[in-house]
């Protein structure tokens, strides 16, 4: 009988500990962002600071544990350029009809509450489709449905079938340049 529960068969005392200080290097980021998120909220860069910083950032880790999020381990930099002058033209696009349309004589612009079914089921993806969308004015993601990789968006000035027609086109364009750029070997292939 193993007297560590974290070791594997054949595995020695040693090893397992080996083994989880490297399940706990992935905390790393989280812990450091947790640090500045904390130092940032006091205004403060100090020793004290960032030690009750990192005592806050463990006992918030412990305490609301969260899953590791998996990455699919490559990153395509072309496509990344591309994602990010696509989220740059857009956004700058957006903001200048989000203008027009707060000044502009007029009703109020009609709204809509859309559903998108995403193709990939990766957590890291999903998030990242619904902040870009969120981050262009002029749609804001309402609700995640994790299990069936489905946006909910709330879009501003739809008044007919053909705008919520582009919408979705471009959730599935930001989903399909974050796949390129970041997804795996299998989302990628399933896109194409």
């Amino acid at each position: 009988m193993s007297d560590a529960p974290t070791e594997l068969a054949g595995e020695s005392p040693r090893e397992a500990r080996r083994r989880e200080f490297g399940v706990r290097l992935h905390e790393l980021p989280l812990v450091i962002g947790l640090v500045v998120l904390w130092m940032m909220l006091w205004h403060e860069v100090s020793l004290l600071s960032v030690l009750s910083g990192l005592v806050i950032a463990v006992f918030v880790m412990r305490l609301f544990y969260l899953p590791p999020v998996e990455l699919a381990g490559r990153f395509n930099v072309w496509h990344a350029l591309r994602y990010l002058g696509y989220f740059i033209w857009h956004l700058a696009r957006a903001s200048w009809g989000v203008a027009w349309l707060a000044v502009r004589p007029g009703p109020v612009p009609t709204t809509s509450i859309i559903a998108v079914k995403l193709t990939t089921r990766s957590d890291f993806i999903m998030t990242m489709v619904a902040l870009t969308n969120s981050l262009i004015p002029g749609s804001l993601v309402t609700e995640i449905d994790r299990f069936n990789s489905t946006l909910y968006l709330h879009v501003l000035n739809t008044p007919t079938q053909r705008e919520l027609t582009q919408m979705r086109r471009s959730v599935y364009t930001i989903e399909r340049l974050l796949v390129m750029a970041a997804g795996s070997k299998q989302e990628v292939q399933a896109l194409t």
